[in-house]
């Protein structure tokens, strides 16, 4: 990985990860916030790339200055403009998969002891969050890798971010939603795509974008998951989470 200072090319969107990328042990401070805005005010188009669930992408679609987010690692994209609402989802019927994940959830919590429905599941309409250390104390690697085979034992994806499991059933992923959602909205090809875009994150589950986009850059704490990830970013902030955000950011204004 590169030093981010190595960076120098002109780009028009900026995608991101948010927990652990924009936020720092679980809060989005007032410098990470504050360059949001800077970025939208420079005009350039800011999207979340996050797991995070439907019910905090209606609000940060709404509230965040951004031209949109895309949720539960692909499951959809909220686009907010005119006063209104525009949602795209990868799977049109979640019933049966619903169904699927109520069994992994029982067997996950059965079998991992320590592991934990996430907090926000109740916002989830695509996936199953279980969390290894973001309100449960930190479980073991082992103990994560085996939650990551119990969801792959059903058929289901599964991808480990900073602090959750997520899996689902779909063939979509960060990558492909983001995509979705720069043709959609912004008539982007994913060569044109490739050369405007940066993406900035931090775990494996950011993997799919490390891995395709020639501009993608991590914050210092993906240090912690190298070892386990065959793509990286190509450049690496010197600061840890939304410090990290930052630093990246005021380079990018710079340019």
């Amino acid at each position: 990985m590169k030093n981010l200072k190595e960076f120098h090319s002109k780009i028009e969107f900026v995608l991101t990860d948010i927990d652990d990328t924009l936020t720092t042990e679980g809060q989005l401070h007032s410098s990470a916030y504050n360059s949001l805005w800077q970025l939208h005010d420079a005009g350039l188009k800011v999207i979340p790339i996050t797991g995070r669930p439907a019910g905090w992408c209606e609000m940060i679609a709404r509230q965040w200055p951004v031209a949109g987010v895309v949720g539960e690692n692909g499951g959809f994209y909220f686009h907010y403009s005119n006063k209104k609402m525009h949602r795209w989802f990868s799977v049109t019927s979640h019933s049966e998969n619903r169904k699927k994940l109520d069994l992994i959830q029982t067997e996950v919590l059965q079998k991992i002891p320590g592991a934990a429905l996430a907090s926000d599941q109740f916002c989830r309409l695509m996936d199953l969050a279980i969390d290894f250390c973001e309100d449960v104390p930190p479980l073991t690697p082992s103990a994560v890798d085996e939650i990551v085979r119990l969801f792959q034992s059903h058929g289901a994806q599964a991808k480990v971010s900073s602090i959750h499991v997520n899996g689902w059933f779909g063939n979509y992923n960060k990558l492909s939603t983001a995509f979705q959602f720069l043709k959609d909205n912004y008539q982007l090809s994913e060569e044109d795509a490739l050369k405007k875009c940066i993406f900035i994150g931090d775990s494996p589950n950011d993997e799919p974008l490390f891995e395709k986009f020639p501009h993608s850059f991590g914050v210092a704490n993906i240090n912690a998951f190298a070892s386990k990830m065959k793509s990286l970013p190509t450049y690496v902030a010197s600061q840890n989470g939304g410090d990290g955000f930052t630093e990246i950011a005021q380079h990018i204004l710079g340019i």
